[in-house]
């Protein structure tokens, strides 16, 4: 039977089933690796969304993304355009190709691919061009402002190789929201941010770039960031191009189309009237702006919360995306105390998949490619715990209900395959009993971990689990309940 034939209209690629490989995944390692990792240098605030609730005004290059770089270093005053002042002069960031380039020669990417697969990632998307408009492949479409902007090095192509030879799956992200070497404006505000899809020559450069990368690449995953600068119905027509080049591909939730050149936000007196709302509603709700949640658009796969998640189970596919710290790429200051703990990351990720989520985590490399240290041992714990746990994790779907609270008040996450129902204590219990409140199950119980057995019994509406040994105290034990 050949495979369905999508077209470039809602009904269509709306009809559409989600592939049932990305669903089973969970779990993603994010890469956010370029010229930016040279300076490896971003404000120190917080998060994101302290940025704007302490400094709007020009919130946008006070970020702790190391990756905005060259946006914040055209703003006196701001901790990274005095950095980029002291440490390299008058330079402009387009000096930063060179030494980027150099350092490639120490780049192996069978190294990243091997440890992304011992960290039980099952897939791999690759920043193939952020906002600062620098490509990681030899691109053939021109970029009609900055001749050259890429690497002659086929970093995509390469990595790409890497990955599926380790029995992983490959997908690209691209800026096409934002691109500043075609916006070269300094971005201080929301309402600047959103106003700065450029257009002009833009929207026909986005186009042809991204299907060069699905032509050259065949991505299973196409990951587009901030907004997209051409109209909705050429934008399907891209959607249905992919699909039937790439018939199990997915697409994010990050497409909000549009004329740029139309936009409203064009104007400035809109932009400052845009502004003072978002301001007034940050004094009503200082929660506002905690994490980054994308308005729904007509067509997406998924959904991609950004230091955020959702609270309960969702009937859209979708996947939580974070950098280990505060920065997706490399940042030069950040210690130990600026990572999430391991167990932090992994109760989140557990969490989000018991609501239907996936994790996209993100890597930022060094300039060399060498990955920092505190990110390659969160990676090398995640691998641990999944290959201990992972049968309650890869290839299975939400419950009935998500949550369920245990002794002491830890927390408990479910999630289901056929005829298993998985509990995973989201603390370090100790001891030989545990009680789930409010739970009534019956079946044969094993402790995922060693596979020893797990006896359940009932206590009025409490379900108790004791285990064959006392509980060692480690992070998240999973048990696995044969229905």
């Amino acid at each position: 039977m050949s495979p369905t034939r999508y077209t470039p209209d809602l009904a269509s690629l709306n009809g559409r089933p989600l592939p049932s490989w990305y669903d089973e995944a969970k779990f993603g390692v994010f890469i956010h690796w370029g010229l930016f990792a040279i300076p490896g240098f971003a404000a120190r605030l917080g998060n994101i969304s302290d940025a704007f609730k302490t400094d709007y005004d020009r919130a946008v290059a006070m970020t702790p993304y190391t990756e905005w770089y060259a946006n914040a270093i055209k703003v006196p005053g701001t901790p990274s355009a005095e950095f980029h002042k002291a440490t390299y002069g008058d330079r402009p960031y387009e000096a930063f190709k060179a030494p980027f380039v150099e350092g490639l020669k120490d780049w192996d990417p069978g190294i990243w691919a091997e440890s992304f697969r011992d960290a039980g990632a099952r897939y791999v998307v690759l920043v193939t061009k952020h906002h600062d408009g620098f490509c990681l492949w030899p691109s053939g479409v021109q970029n009609t402002q900055r001749a050259q902007w890429f690497t002659a090095r086929d970093i995509v192509g390469e990595l790409a190789a890497a990955v599926r030879a380790a029995g992983l799956r490959f997908g690209v992200y691209y800026s096409g929201g934002i691109d500043w070497t075609f916006n070269t404006e300094p971005v201080l505000t929301m309402a600047d941010f959103m106003g700065s899809t450029p257009g002009g020559p833009y929207p026909d450069y986005a186009d042809a770039q991204v299907r060069e990368l699905i032509d050259r690449y065949q991505p299973s995953l196409v990951w587009n960031d901030i907004s997209w600068p051409t109209p909705q119905g050429r934008l399907n027509h891209l959607f249905a191009d992919y699909y039937n080049a790439v018939p199990d591909g997915v697409v994010n939730d990050r497409w909000v189309a549009g004329d740029p050149d139309a936009s409203p936000l064009r104007d400035a007196a809109a932009r400052r009237a845009m502004d003072e709302r978002i301001k007034a509603r940050v004094l009503r709700d200082p929660t506002a702006f905690d994490g980054i949640i994308p308005a729904v658009v007509p067509h997406s796969d998924f959904r991609t919360p950004e230091y955020a998640r959702f609270p309960e189970i969702e009937t859209k596919k979708w996947e939580a995306t974070r950098g280990m710290s505060h920065s997706f790429g490399f940042n030069r200051n950040d210690t130990e105390a600026d990572y999430a703990p391991f167990e932090t990351l992994l109760g989140d990720f557990i969490d989000g998949v018991s609501k239907n989520g996936n994790l996209l985590l993100n890597v930022g490399p060094r300039a060399n490619g060498a990955i920092p240290e505190a990110q390659a041992a969160r990676l090398k714990a995640f691998g641990a715990w999944l290959r201990a746990n992972g049968e309650a994790i890869y290839g299975t779907r939400p419950w009935t209900r998500a949550e369920a609270v245990a002794d002491e008040g830890l927390p408990v996450r479910f999630t289901c395959s056929e005829g298993r129902l998985n509990l995973i204590v989201l603390g370090s219990p100790h001891g030989e009993r545990l009680r789930i409140r409010d739970l009534t199950v019956a079946g044969e119980a094993k402790l995922l971990a060693d596979g020893s057995p797990v006896a359940l019994s009932q206590d009025g509406p409490d379900l108790i689990l004791t285990f064959a040994r006392p509980l060692s105290g480690s992070f998240a034990p999973a048990v696995s309940i044969g229905l």
